[in-house]
């Protein structure tokens, strides 16, 4: 009994997840066209920005702190990894408006990449039905 309820809960977060790497995907095309006055709006103020002539990036992080951790072993011997995903976001603007929308560091898991960038961007996205 102990193991269905691991499993269930395991599968719920695991949707989560799912839903997080699919706001991230879809801000990557809703938010090109944005003007910076709404980026402000529902992203909030930039951590860091640059400048080259009419184009200019705001930076952002983004992600809930998850740790993730790996083991390996036999009945004798274990050995554990520990890693942080996090999500680095770029805004990319030609003139006054989103041009691209960039993200970096380790950001999911092989079927949920970018999930951890959904906390930054979720407020600019529309929701799928």
């Amino acid at each position: 009994m102990r193991k269905l309820a691991v499993i269930a809960v395991s599968a719920a977060l695991g949707g989560c997840a799912f839903q997080r790497a699919e706001i991230a995907q879809d801000a990557r095309t809703q938010m090109v066209g944005m003007s910076k006055e709404r980026v402000l709006a529902c992203m909030g103020a930039p951590t860091n920005k640059a400048a080259e002539g009419s184009t200019e990036v705001w930076g952002y992080d983004s992600g809930n702190g998850m740790q993730v951790a790996n083991i390996s072993g036999d009945r004798y011997s274990a050995t554990a990894v520990s890693s942080k995903r996090f999500c680095k976001i770029n805004i990319v603007f030609a003139g006054a408006v989103v041009s691209s929308v960039n993200y970096s560091g380790p950001t999911g898991g092989i079927l949920t990449a970018g999930e951890q960038c959904a906390y930054a961007v979720d407020a600019c996205v529309v929701k799928r039905q």
